[in-house]
């Protein structure tokens, strides 16, 4: 890799701009990749970089992305907008030409748009997961991984999961030892554990009291401490067990045993958030046996271990 190019739109956010080059800003400045070149490209005329009060224009145009190893797309300001068509075609040009191509949370939108991601596995940030797979379907969108390597496209969650990506870039290309120096450096970790899975927020929807499914639902929510077969919540809803599953997946989109693990789950995070108690402490009071019960699955819809979460998210750290 010897030259990167990051495509900068109107009024690209300075701290968008620090995740997406900013790894290799600080390579070149330590002396790590002396030779790359990093070029701040206008992907369209009025492309420029704010924040603090200032202003800046970018000094190239998108001739540059012709001789790019790597382009990267950190930021788009809309979604739902189309980008400009003299950027699309120069990108679809530069990846036909071999350069890789990465997008960053809404500047994986500006690669989809482009086609460069269609068939294949992409993230973004993911509070807008379902605004990627609508508007894009052909894309298989991943909102619970801070980055994806495919190869010559590459896509990134939001903010941090950019120098995520950019020390994954580091350590393919330069080896483990660099990307672990460049890391000290930054005084961030080499490889963060999971995904952003354990960033989603997953509030718990609000029904209706007066049907009973609603009500049974919200009767569960303050019993999640103990045993919830779902034959009880059929019979608290005065259903049969067949009309009770069947309402349950029309009103949540999913099963009653797996809204019930969901939702032991997220009492799990909140009491690990806010709380003291042992992570068996915690797991008993989630309707699980013990720690060893509850970490499968917390692992499985969080992305790491509790004891790892209570680490980066706990209030009383």
């Amino acid at each position: 890799m010897r030259r990167l190019v990051v495509v900068v739109s109107a009024g690209t956010s300075l701290g968008m701009m620090s995740f997406a080059f900013g790894v290799f800003d600080m390579a070149v400045h330590h002396g790590a990749l002396p030779e790359l070149d990093v070029r701040l490209v206008a992907g369209e005329p009025s492309g420029t970089i704010c924040g603090g009060g200032l202003v800046c224009d970018v000094p190239y145009d998108m001739t540059a992305v012709r001789s790019a190893d790597l382009i990267m797309v950190p930021y788009w300001r809309d979604p739902t907008e189309r980008p400009p068509e003299p950027l699309l075609r120069s990108l679809r040009a530069a990846h036909a030409a071999g350069a890789r191509v990465a997008g960053l949370c809404t500047g994986t939108f500006v690669l989809a748009a482009a086609g460069l991601l269609d068939d294949r596995p992409a993230t973004t940030h993911w509070s807008l997961a379902g605004v990627l797979a609508q508007l894009y379907p052909k894309v298989r969108v991943r909102a619970d991984v801070l980055y994806i390597d495919d190869g010559d496209v590459l896509t990134a969650g939001g903010g941090a999961a950019g120098m995520d990506l950019g020390l994954h870039l580091i350590r393919t290309s330069h080896g483990a030892a660099m990307a672990n120096r460049l890391a000290r450096f930054l005084v961030v970790p080499p490889q963060r554990p999971g995904g952003q899975a354990q960033y989603i927020q997953t509030p718990v929807p609000e029904l209706d009291h007066r049907d009973p499914v609603g009500d049974a639902v919200n009767w569960a929510l303050g019993q999640l401490d103990g045993p919830l077969p779902v034959d009880v919540l059929a019979r608290r809803a005065r259903m049969s067990r067949r009309n009770f599953d069947r309402r349950f997946h029309e009103i949540t989109g999913t099963a009653p045993g797996t809204w019930l693990t969901h939702q032991r789950v997220l009492r799990a995070q909140h009491l690990l958030e806010s709380t003291t108690l042992s992570v068996d402490g915690v797991a008993r009071q989630c309707g699980f046996s013990s720690a060893a019960a509850l970490r499968p699955h917390f692992r499985r819809l969080v992305g790491v271990s509790p004891a790892a979460y209570r680490s980066a998210f706990s209030m009383l750290s």
